[in-house]
């Protein structure tokens, strides 16, 4: 459980007061314990209190330490590291199942680390830290910590233990085979390391959990993993540090085109696993840091593409303008929105709607995420010139009738899509900007003329993505209005509406939030709209002339789904607060 939702959780439990958390978080800043410890250090809880508490708001049981009878066999599965790191106790074993005693049953991470660690699945118990303390003194004294690491240094792979992993895990591995090999071949043939099931084990679970990026990241005297889920990052395994460049030595074998003996210049590569069915794309990042190689996998799992533009998130309005925007046979629909709103997305959804055998649509992309049957794709390659506007220039000579561009990111870009624009295609692209009306104005600074803008642009849609609330913990809750008029939100609004936050449950990790959704706001270019480009209008003016007819803007989308029950106050505030209402 993350600091804020157990302060929250306290608090309106009546265990603390608002002033005490305050109090609480100031002082974890200097301390570095856990907001558990703290909290006991002030004063402010009972350490038997938290327990129970703890105990009850996860479902499961306490126990106490001091009288549990403790097997050294038991003590022997879990390195002394990960139980010191974590602040865990293996308690009993029974088949598969390893109880294991924690101070947070919702530490997720520290869970996940135990069950890579040990190879069993994970049964939280709740214990005191005092009696934790003793434990890990009784049980992981010094001198075996220092034996471990001097074990670690004469073979730092000796303790992975990932047999079973083999199994789940088929990798299509461009470097070393041809052709569709199982890992578990690989395996028999003697060519697997504990490294190898490492790595397996790592995209194994990121697929499987849904992420959408894997981060390795080596630090001063710490090597981190994490995982981008819904959006946000959440920490899962610790590495021994020494396994540092051989998980990346690994990884850049796996892609066939990676230099290993090169680690001062950033490389990108692509890589493909097979989970089970699935067969996912990744592209990988690498880039040279103070304390080794920061390494980036994007998830690419076409299983999980929507292609259907309902299921995005679409008000029927919004949806209308955008689909009548992409039916014309000539004009400029545009995306906007930051990295990771889910902009590929949409143009994927509307090039899904468009492809028909009549139509011939080409697009260049930088990389192509996802391959789409009857659609022609160029993949960029800035090494021999084949940029956004050199395709572009060449794609005019193709006849097509729709083109899709991944990004506008230069003038000369922009002025080949205008130009194409106008000379009879669609053409759909996205750009970087906070919302739809600052979309125009930028254009312009980009140095395209006010007329060529005004006679080109269909459409404009900005968007971003928004965890929605876990469906199996989904319960209602109230608003603070302190908390509604310091984000510009009016509490009379939610007069006799009921909102919904997420408790936290296993099936989401403990955050509240399971998927996401988009929410947009989507300008047409109407008559009027043109006429005020055409005469160099702000994006104030551009922004009230819209929603006077009829746009949606991002915060009032937002506040649609909260009303809905959707999504949380927390998703609104973090995703709308500097946007205008």
């Amino acid at each position: 459980m993350d600091v804020q939702r157990l302060g929250a959780t306290l608090v309106k439990a009546g265990f603390i007061s608002n002033e005490q958390l305050a109090e609480a978080l100031e002082e974890q800043k200097f301390n570095g314990l856990k907001l558990g410890s703290t909290l006991i250090n002030l004063g402010f809880v009972q350490e038997e209190e938290l327990v129970k508490f703890l105990s009850k708001r996860f479902n499961v049981p306490s126990i106490n330490l001091s009288t549990a009878r403790i097997g050294p066999e038991v003590i022997k599965l879990l390195p002394a590291d990960i139980a010191v790191r974590h602040q865990v106790v293996p308690v009993r074993r029974r088949g598969r199942m390893l109880i294991l005693a924690m101070l947070d049953p919702g530490d997720i991470a520290a869970m996940d680390d135990v069950k890579f660690a040990t190879n069993l699945e994970i049964m939280p118990t709740v214990a005191a830290e005092s009696a934790i303390k003793e434990a890990l003194d009784k049980y992981y004294s010094v001198e075996k910590g220092v034996k471990i690491i001097k074990k670690e240094e004469r073979n730092p792979l000796e303790e992975l233990r990932m047999e079973e992993l083999g199994e789940e895990l088929e990798i299509l591995e461009m470097g070393e085979v041809e052709g569709d090999v199982d890992i578990s071949q690989l395996i028999s043939a003697g060519g697997a390391t504990p490294i190898v099931s490492l790595v397996n084990y790592l995209l194994t679970e990121a697929t499987l959990k849904g992420a959408s990026d894997i981060h390795i990241e080596p630090y001063e005297k710490l090597l981190r993993v994490r995982f981008r889920i819904d959006g946000m990052l959440r920490e899962i395994i610790s590495p021994s540090y020494r396994l540092k460049d051989a998980i990346t030595s690994r990884i850049k074998i796996m892609t066939g085109t990676m230099d290993i003996a090169e680690r001062r210049v950033p490389q990108d590569g692509r890589i493909k696993v097979k989970v089970r069915d699935k067969v996912i794309d990744l592209r990988v990042s690498i880039i040279p840091t103070l304390y080794g190689e920061k390494c980036v996998m994007r998830i690419l799992d076409k299983s999980a593409l929507m292609l259907d533009m309902a299921d995005l998130g679409f008000e029927k309005e919004d949806l209308d303008r955008l689909l009548k925007a992409i039916a014309k046979p000539y004009g400029i629909v545009l995306v906007t929105g930051p990295t990771g709103s889910g902009k590929s997305t949409t143009l994927y959804s509307a090039l899904n709607r468009l492809n028909t055998e009549g139509v011939h649509i080409l697009t260049v992309e930088d990389p192509v995420e996802y391959n789409l049957m009857g659609v022609n794709q160029v993949q960029v390659n800035e090494d021999i010139g084949l940029n956004f506007s050199a395709a572009l220039r060449a794609f005019l000579r193709q006849s097509p009738n729709i083109i899709m561009v991944g990004e506008i990111r230069d003038t000369q870009t922009a002025e080949i899509a205008v130009r194409a624009a106008l000379t009879g295609h669609m053409v759909l692209s996205t750009i970087h900007t906070n919302d739809a009306p600052s979309t125009v104005n930028r254009l312009v600074d980009m140095g395209i003329e006010p007329f060529l803008v005004s006679s080109s642009l269909n459409l404009i849609q900005a968007q971003r993505l928004v965890r929605k609330i876990c469906s199996k913990c989904k319960s209602p809750t109230t608003i603070n209005p302190k908390l509604l008029k310091e984000a510009g939100i009016d509490p009379a609004e939610f007069e006799g509406v009921t909102i919904y936050e997420g408790k936290g449950c296993e099936e989401c990790g403990n955050t509240g939030a399971k998927g996401r959704i988009a929410i947009f706001e989507v300008m047409d270019v109407s008559p009027q709209i043109r006429e005020m480009i055409l005469k160099s209008a702000i994006t104030s003016e551009l922004r009230e002339v819209a929603q006077e007819q009829g746009m949606t803007s991002l915060r009032e989308d937002a506040m649609r789904k909260l009303k809905r029950g959707l999504i949380s106050i927390e998703e609104v505030i973090r995703e709308t607060s500097s946007l205008s209402a």
